[in-house]
């Protein structure tokens, strides 16, 4: 798994491709997290759209993800989950933990709508 960092309007976009399966890749995210929240943009999407596979690992680094953003003031939603990530997240319930959109703009936009 590899995933490339970038900034949308007011949210930061984590793009996450190939197979997502924790381990050293969740140190990795989390470095890049603390990275972000020492910039003071605690706002994230993580976008699922290339990702090819998750196993339980994979989920509790983000749920590590969303803990950390959440004591930092912020968030971290999801975005174009595939079909079959989005039925681990709904056989392991973390689908009402988590914000899920269908595609990435409909995610980044949720963040403005907090600030009305």
């Amino acid at each position: 798994m590899n995933f490339n960092v970038s900034e949308r309007y007011n949210c930061v976009v984590i793009e996450f491709k190939g197979n997502v399966m924790g381990g050293p890749d969740a140190v990795k995210l989390n470095e890049k997290l603390h990275e972000l929240i020492e910039d003071d943009k605690t706002n994230v999407v993580a976008d699922l759209g290339r990702v090819k596979f998750m196993n339980s690992s994979g989920l509790g680094m983000l749920i590590g993800g969303l803990t950390t953003m959440r004591k930092a003031g912020g968030d971290l939603r999801i975005a174009n989950a595939s079909d079959k990530i989005e039925s681990l997240l709904v056989v392991t319930k973390l689908i009402t933990v988590f914000d899920n959109y269908k595609s990435l703009d409909e995610a980044v936009e949720s963040y403005s709508n907090d600030e009305e």
